[in-house]
Protein backbone atom coordinates (compact mmCIF):
# COMPACT_ATOMS: atom_id res chain seq x y z
CA UNK A 1 0.00 0.00 0.00
CA UNK A 2 2.89 2.38 0.82
CA UNK A 3 4.29 1.84 -2.52
CA UNK A 4 0.94 2.57 -4.30
CA UNK A 5 0.55 5.89 -2.46
CA UNK A 6 4.41 7.02 -3.61
CA UNK A 7 3.60 6.07 -7.05
CA UNK A 8 0.34 8.66 -6.56
CA UNK A 9 2.70 11.02 -4.75
CA UNK A 10 5.14 10.40 -8.02
CA UNK A 11 2.20 10.79 -10.69
CA UNK A 12 0.54 13.87 -9.08
CA UNK A 13 4.40 15.82 -8.89
CA UNK A 14 5.36 14.43 -12.48
CA UNK A 15 1.38 15.99 -14.32
CA UNK A 16 3.61 19.25 -14.95
CA UNK A 17 6.68 18.08 -15.85
CA UNK A 18 4.63 15.70 -18.55
CA UNK A 19 2.34 18.20 -19.80
CA UNK A 20 4.39 19.61 -22.60
CA UNK A 21 5.33 16.30 -23.82
CA UNK A 22 1.72 15.43 -23.83
CA UNK A 23 1.03 18.89 -25.76
CA UNK A 24 3.46 17.89 -28.02
CA UNK A 25 2.20 14.34 -28.78
CA UNK A 26 -1.25 15.72 -29.18
CA UNK A 27 -0.60 18.80 -31.56
CA UNK A 28 -0.63 16.52 -35.07
CA UNK A 29 -3.25 14.29 -33.39
CA UNK A 30 -5.94 16.02 -31.70
CA UNK A 31 -5.63 19.96 -31.56
CA UNK A 32 -5.77 21.28 -34.96
CA UNK A 33 -9.28 20.16 -35.32
CA UNK A 34 -10.22 20.24 -31.47
CA UNK A 35 -8.18 22.77 -29.65
CA UNK A 36 -7.60 22.06 -25.71
CA UNK A 37 -8.01 24.31 -23.18
CA UNK A 38 -4.50 24.80 -20.44
CA UNK A 39 -6.97 23.50 -17.79
CA UNK A 40 -8.06 20.61 -19.95
CA UNK A 41 -4.44 19.86 -21.53
CA UNK A 42 -3.24 19.85 -17.68
CA UNK A 43 -5.98 17.28 -16.12
CA UNK A 44 -5.42 14.98 -19.19
CA UNK A 45 -1.93 15.03 -18.70
CA UNK A 46 -2.49 14.63 -14.51
CA UNK A 47 -4.63 11.44 -16.02
CA UNK A 48 -1.74 9.82 -18.39
CA UNK A 49 0.34 9.83 -15.13
CA UNK A 50 -2.33 8.44 -12.90
CA UNK A 51 -2.69 5.85 -15.46
CA UNK A 52 1.25 5.03 -15.38
CA UNK A 53 1.08 4.71 -12.37
CA UNK A 54 -1.74 2.29 -11.77
CA UNK A 55 -0.31 0.67 -14.38
CA UNK A 56 2.68 0.15 -12.76
CA UNK A 57 0.85 -0.20 -8.83
CA UNK A 58 -0.72 -3.46 -10.98
CA UNK A 59 2.47 -5.07 -11.90
CA UNK A 60 4.18 -4.96 -8.58
CA UNK A 61 1.06 -6.50 -7.10
CA UNK A 62 -0.49 -4.02 -4.79
CA UNK A 63 -2.24 -1.46 -6.42
CA UNK A 64 -5.35 -0.45 -4.23
CA UNK A 65 -7.50 3.15 -6.04
CA UNK A 66 -7.50 4.39 -2.30
CA UNK A 67 -4.15 4.78 -1.56
CA UNK A 68 -3.95 5.89 -5.29
CA UNK A 69 -5.80 8.34 -5.45
CA UNK A 70 -4.19 9.84 -2.00
CA UNK A 71 -0.96 9.54 -3.13
CA UNK A 72 -1.94 11.65 -6.42
CA UNK A 73 -3.67 14.07 -4.15
CA UNK A 74 -0.69 14.62 -2.01
CA UNK A 75 1.75 14.85 -5.12
CA UNK A 76 -0.43 17.70 -6.66
CA UNK A 77 -1.29 19.71 -3.27
CA UNK A 78 1.97 18.54 -2.10
CA UNK A 79 4.86 21.72 -3.44
CA UNK A 80 1.82 24.20 -2.15
CA UNK A 81 1.17 22.74 0.94
CA UNK A 82 5.28 22.62 1.38
CA UNK A 83 5.32 26.41 0.30
CA UNK A 84 2.43 27.38 2.79
CA UNK A 85 4.40 25.65 6.07
CA UNK A 86 7.77 27.18 4.81
CA UNK A 87 6.33 30.64 4.89
CA UNK A 88 4.72 30.99 8.53
CA UNK A 89 6.83 32.37 10.63
CA UNK A 90 7.19 31.79 13.95
CA UNK A 91 6.12 34.72 16.77
CA UNK A 92 9.03 36.24 18.02
CA UNK A 93 8.39 36.67 21.93
CA UNK A 94 11.52 38.39 22.64
CA UNK A 95 10.02 42.26 21.95
CA UNK A 96 6.64 41.47 24.64
CA UNK A 97 9.06 41.13 27.32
Amino acid sequence: MLATVILGIAAGAAAPYAEPHVKKLLEGVLLSDAPMSELELRVFSFAICLIGAAILASVFGNGSAFALAVGAALGVFGPRIIDRIQKRQAPDYGDEL
